[in-house]
This record gives structure tokens, C-alpha cells and sequence, in this order.
């Protein structure tokens, strides 16, 4: 096993007037799970292809281990990549699929066998080595896909969105299993999505790209908490961060009808920037809710309400500053309120995210 390190990591590609990826510093410890998340766009895939070679690296570098791969070859690296569309030899058995790479590198028969059948129970494929790949569902299919790496026991894995060709309830039994393996494996990992579900419960630390540019690098409970910026915040989390710009006032920021205490070193970095305004973040759990009759708070109207079981999510609207704004409450799944109702909200005392309006960095503790 192995760690990885982008030093200022850079790509270039030809033509193109900025960075898809510019200057990625992370250090990713040995047997770590590291997921890559971001918008489409954002340079997370440039980001892997980079580390797996297939990607020129135009500044900065790359190690793995104590090696510099920058410039090596994909064959020279010691990974092993699992990719979105599977990628296997239709006229291929799962077992021949399997260990094709080690016939390549001329492993002999009965090792690779073996291995192959090693990897098939971890898996849970001993009953289908001798299928073609067409005889198999999408998640079986990534699952020969995962074992055609594990075989390999190369130093670092990496996970190109191996998940989005599965339906949603195959997804969310797929990457509890990807993340017990791999902890069960102790191989480094580098894992590429846009679901930001799938990071929050898959990764030990989880990095937000946007524009090629790194945002915050943390474990996912930090990074729920305490997000760095206004593209963490609004990134981040499902249902997403209301982030709600209102103005400073005495004792804190003026939420409404109320004031909501925040730190004064918070104000006091607001006014350095000479902002009169500050952005606020609440998560939908963080709310305080009362009924129509209150003063308290936003007055919020009821647009659409999600009826989880346990939970309820109210999607409504509100008036902020002269201008209509969108924001999500949770609520108790059997004290849900009517549509086309009023609710007045108030974010609970010590949950209140503050970012800089001017220039969106976090300014709360």
C-alpha cells in the first residue's frame, strides 16, 4: 500500500485559456478512502486521470509512495482503475474478465485462478465466473469490474464514478459495499462522484473541487459543519444549506422580525472587509418553527411539503432585503403543515453559519 501526494498539481489542456485543474495540493495517507466531489466541470475526473497517467501533468507533480509518477506511465504505477461504464470483454467469462490483467503480465494459470476465485467470494461471484458479462445485472457487472482490480493488489485504487449507471436503491446497497471492501482491503482509494450523499458515507475525507480549484479537503462530518466557503456550504449536505444574506446589526445579525446572536469576531472580520451584509447559513434541521400567529423570525410560506415517514421537508418561500427567497425547514414527519400555510422560523442558537458577502469565506467559529 501507498500514499498519494499532488504537489500544485496542474492540467492545461490545449487551447484552453485557465486550468482545468490548477494547482491540487492533497495528501492522501496509506489505506485512506478520498473522495473527489464537485459539479460537473469541476476537474475531479482530470483529477484521477491525472493520477492514473492518462493525463499529462503540465505543472507540479505527482507521488505515490515516495516514487515520482508524474511522468511515468499508467503501466508503471501500480493502480488499478475501476471505471463508469464497467469497461469489460463482452465475449469474456467473468472469470476470464477477472483475470485478464495478470494473463497479460504473464501470471501463470493457476495463480490467477486462484486469485480470481479469492476476489469472486469477497464479491460474491463464485456462482457467476463462468458468465458472459450480458447474463449479468448492472451491479454484478460492477462488481467483476471492482474484482478485475482487486486482483491486481495494486497500491492505489481509483473509482471513476462507478456508480451512476445503477438505479437508486442498487446505489445505495453498492456503495455500503465498495466501502466495506475497502476498508476491509486496506487499499488507498481515490473515489470520483458528483453525489454528495455518496461522499458524505463513503469517504474518510472528502475534497470539494469548483472550477479546477480545490475548496476544502475534511472528514464529512467537518465538512458539514463547518464548511469553508459559500460553495461548500451550498454544496454540501441534502437538502442543501438555506444561505440567506440579511444585515448586521447590535448583538448580532437582524433574521427577520429577530436578532440571532453571532460572534463578534465574526462581525468584526465583516466590517474589515466593508461589508454591511453578511451571508447566513442554516441547515432545514436547524430551525426553530413556530405558526402563523408568531413575530418570530421569516414569515415562510408553504409551497411543497416532502413527506419522508420520520421526517418532513417544507419547501417554501420568503421576503428578504426586498427580494423573494426560496428555503427548506424540516419538520416532524406527523406534524407536517398544509400547503399554501405560514410558518415563522428562527435558526437555533449556536447553528448559524456566517460567511463574508463580499468575497464568501466562512467567518463563524
Amino acid at each position: 500500500m501507498a500514499s498519494v501526494t499532488f504537489d500544485k498539481a496542474t492540467r492545461v489542456y490545449p487551447g484552453a485559456t485557465k486550468p482545468s485543474v490548477d494547482q491540487l495540493d492533497i495528501e492522501i495517507a496509506d489505506g485512506e478512502f478520498l473522495v473527489l466531489v464537485g459539479p460537473s466541470g469541476c476537474g475531479k475526473s482530470t483529477s484521477l486521470r491525472m493520477l492514473a497517467g492518462l493525463e499529462d501533468v503540465n505543472a507540479g507533480s505527482i507521488r505515490i509512495g515516495d516514487r515520482d509518477v508524474t511522468h511515468l506511465p499508467p503501466k508503471d504505477r501500480d493502480i488499478a482503475m475501476v471505471f463508469q461504464n464497467y469497461a469489460l470483454y463482452p465475449h469474456m467469462t467473468v472469470a476470464d474478465n477477472m483475470g485478464f490483467a495478470l494473463k497479460i503480465a504473464g501470471v501463470n494459470k493457476a495463480d490467477i485462478r486462484a486469485k480470481v476465485e479469492e476476489a469472486a467470494k469477497i464479491l460474491d461471484l463464485t456462482e457467476y465466473l463462468d458468465r458472459k458479462p450480458k447474463a449479468l445485472s448492472g451491479g454484478q457487472r460492477q462488481r467483476v469490474a471492482m474484482g478485475r482490480a482487486i486482483v491486481r493488489e495494486p497500491q492505489v485504487f481509483l473509482m471513476d464514478e462507478p456508480l451512476s449507471n445503477l438505479d437508486a436503491k442498487l446505489r445505495v446497497s453498492t456503495r455500503t459495499q465498495i466501502a466495506s471492501l475497502q476498508r476491509r482491503l486496506g487499499i488507498t482509494t481515490v473515489y470520483v462522484t458528483h453525489d454528495q450523499t455518496e461522499a458524505l458515507t463513503m469517504g474518510d475525507r472528502v475534497a470539494v473541487l469548483k472550477d479546477g480549484l480545490l475548496q476544502q479537503v475534511d472528514s464529512p462530518r467537518n465538512m458539514y459543519d463547518r464548511p469553508a466557503n459559500l460553495f461548500v456550504a451550498g454544496f454540501i449536505g441534502s437538502p442543501a444549506m438555506n444561505l440567506v444574506e440579511v444585515p448586521i446589526t447590535d448583538g448580532g445579525v437582524k433574521f427577520g422580525n429577530s436578532v440571532v446572536p453571532v460572534s463578534r469576531d465574526a462581525i468584526a472580520a465583516a466590517s474589515a472587509n466593508g461589508d454591511t451584509t453578511v451571508t447566513v447559513g442554516v441547515r432545514p434541521e436547524h430551525f426553530d418553527v413556530s405558526g402563523p400567529t408568531s413575530k418570530d423570525g421569516l414569515a415562510v410560506t408553504v409551497n411543497v411539503v416532502e413527506e419522508l415517514g420520520s421526517d418532513g421537508f417544507v419547501y417554501g418561500s420568503t421576503r428578504v432585503g426586498g427580494e423573494d427567497k426560496d428555503l427548506v425547514v424540516r419538520v416532524g414527519g406527523r406534524d407536517v403543515p398544509a400547503k399554501g400555510s405560514t410558518l415563522h422560523v428562527v435558526p437555533r442558537a449556536g447553528e448559524l453559519h456566517v460567511f463574508s458577502t463580499s468575497t464568501g469565506a466562512r467567518l463563524s467559529d
